[in-house]
């Protein structure tokens, strides 16, 4: 899971750390919802992403 995701809603890079769940360049936990979408765990914001492929 070395492949970075690209955040078109705040231009953060996430960082996988399992097929759902990564952590983003602000240190944010993000949830993988869609292939192109993720959402904030803390905040609950919906976040528009770059594919995020479910690789398991």
């Amino acid at each position: 899971m070395g492949k970075s995701i690209f955040d078109y809603d705040d231009g953060d890079l996430i960082f996988p750390t399992s097929a759902s769940l990564g952590l983003d360049s602000d240190g944010n936990v993000m949830m993988r919802l869609e292939d192109s979408m993720a959402i904030e765990v803390d905040s609950g914001g919906l976040h528009m992403v770059s594919p995020w492929d479910d690789e398991e």
